[in-house]
């Protein structure tokens, strides 16, 4: 296994908050640096950031940017303090349903009103030290959630999992294939079927990534093939992620989770969900109040595409050079498609959409569904193994914990 291979999302370098950018697909290792803590912003409405736990890092880190780099004119704590809970709030609303983005930008506001006796100067170091803290315990609860999930699979395990509960949807190492790896370090995991997770691909895009990188035997399928393999008798557990949990169990993560849940009901399939305390939102008593993201309906009416132009020549070389001097390049395609030429590095680099379906067909995308609790096998946490009834066995596992309890 080679989880060496296995990339860091999001950091913190040069006081800059750096993240693999993970719009383009396939996946082509752009890398992003935010200066601003608008940047992050942008990062996280756009998708280039995502995952829960991932997202619950970069609203702290984004916080921490404003700290360090735009807060000079807060001369005194109370503006700074005032200033600081408009930037997290700012954050936290950029993406509805993950509460981990709540949960981060909280936080930074608990620890900065916490100490509001310190000098100032005082403050925002332990401020940016505060999110780079967030950061660290990222991957020590990621691997205690792949400890205790690995624990309850059986030798030879063939696993299905949804979207990307990876190292790309974390600081580190990964929820759902964070049990994945743990297992198969153990020698416990014969294959790993990847929905693809329509419309935006994740688990196509890098769910397979990850696993070929870590050296996990996997296979690609289509997110309609699920019932087919299950029926087959090819899949022994299901495990996803989350991006929501309420206080009776019920889950909220990428749309079509729902259905694997009751596929995997109807053929005695053990679902199991793994998440850190941190997507726990004991405020929420059930899945009804969730508020549903609505994305773009191109994710659903055509499809993206992206990668880099190898020039063969000289002259391949100067058309580009011409043609991308001034910036990005449009392309004249027609009916509605688009794509795009842009300088990349000592490259060029081409992204597109190409639409599948008529123009201006009416689209309805919503990005996640909540999955009942009693279709939900076990939650996975970082402090344990909950089980029915969740509404207890939750509100025990996360106390002292730092989820979230009041707003």
């Amino acid at each position: 296994m080679s989880l060496e291979n296995l990339p860091r999302t999001i950091w913190w370098e040069d006081d800059s908050v750096r993240m693999v950018d993970q719009r383009p697909p396939p996946l082509v290792g752009d890398i992003l640096v935010c200066n601003l803590y608008q940047g992050v912003c942008t990062a996280i409405s756009s998708m280039a950031v995502r995952g829960a736990p991932a997202l619950g890092v970069a609203a702290a880190l984004g916080v921490a940017l404003w700290v360090r780099n735009q807060s000079e004119d807060y001369g005194d704590m109370t503006t700074f303090l005032a200033g600081l809970d408009d930037v997290a709030d700012e954050i936290a609303a950029t993406r509805p349903t993950a509460v981990n983005l709540l949960w981060g930008a909280e936080r930074m506001k608990t620890i900065a009103h916490a100490n509001a006796d310190m000098q100032l100067a005082e403050l925002k170091e332990l401020l940016v030290q505060e999110a780079l803290n967030i950061l660290e315990e990222d991957e020590a609860r990621n691997r205690e959630i792949g400890r205790l999930g690995a624990e309850l699979l059986a030798e030879e395990s063939a696993v299905l999992t949804h979207c990307n509960a990876g190292s790309l949807a974390t600081a580190y190492f990964g929820t759902a294939l964070g049990v994945i790896f743990t297992a198969f370090e153990q020698g416990k995991i014969a294959n790993v079927w990847v929905d693809e997770t329509r419309p935006v691909l994740q688990g196509a895009r890098l769910t397979a990534w990850e696993l070929i990188l870590a050296g996990v035997p996997c296979a690609l399928i289509s997110d309609n093939m699920a019932a087919s393999v299950m029926g087959a008798g090819l899949v022994d557990a299901v495990i996803v992620g989350a991006d929501r949990i309420a206080a009776n169990g019920d889950v909220a993560n990428k749309i079509g989770t729902y259905g694997l849940a009751i596929l995997a009901h109807e053929h005695g399939i053990p679902f199991y969900v793994a998440a850190p305390t941190s997507s726990v939102d004991l405020t929420l008593p059930d899945g009804k109040g969730v508020v549903i993201e609505q994305r773009d309906p191109h994710e659903v009416s055509g499809v993206a595409v992206s990668g880099m132009i190898e020039a063969q020549t000289p002259d391949e070389a100067k058309a580009l050079d011409t043609l991308t001097e001034n910036g990005p390049y449009s392309v004249g395609v027609q009916r509605g498609h688009r794509l795009e030429i842009v300088r990349k590095g000592a490259g060029y680099g081409f992204d597109g959409w190409f639409g599948t379906a008529p123009p201006n067909v009416p689209v309805y995308n919503p990005a996640f569904d909540v999955t009942p609790a009693r279709y939900v096998t076990a939650i996975i946490t970082e402090r344990g193994v909950a089980r029915p009834d969740y509404s207890a066995s939750l509100a025990e596992m996360c106390e002292g914990s730092g989820a979230i309890h009041e707003l």
